[in-house]
């Protein structure tokens, strides 16, 4: 494991909350927040956390930025898919489906967050 959680910046946690619970539903985890209003999504050792930028300003969502989740199946990438459209996300690029890459085969949806955050459903084939 290289990373011990990533963060995502929220202007409307309440928002954030029901299109991430709805995404965790899909993906299993637990769902948390502490003291400060932070979200904070756990599964297999690792964190997720949502919430209003420290400093003050306006969250923003990082250009060229995609976190990625390991889902169990090519139907759980649509589920998890389909559940973030439903909770105020934005399907982006192309439909969910298979990519290639070299002799590698996955199954890929993409989302923008209700904040623009970019998520990526993954499923390795092959």
């Amino acid at each position: 494991m290289l990373f011990s959680h990533v963060a995502v910046g929220s202007n409307d946690i309440e928002k954030s909350k029901k299109f991430y619970d709805a995404l965790f539903s899909v993906i299993g985890g637990e769902a948390l927040s502490d003291p400060k209003g932070r979200l904070m999504y756990i599964k297999d050792g690792q964190l997720l956390l949502v919430t209003k930028p420290i400093d003050g300003k306006a969250a923003t969502c990082g250009n060229g930025i995609t976190i990625g989740f390991i889902l169990n199946s090519a139907e759980q990438v649509n589920q998890w898919h389909q559940a973030g459209i439903d909770h105020g996300g934005k399907s982006i690029e192309d439909p969910p489906g298979v990519r290639e890459a070299g002799n590698k085969k996955m199954y890929l949806a993409y989302l923008r967050d209700p904040d623009g955050n970019k998520l990526c459903g993954y499923f390795s084939i092959a």
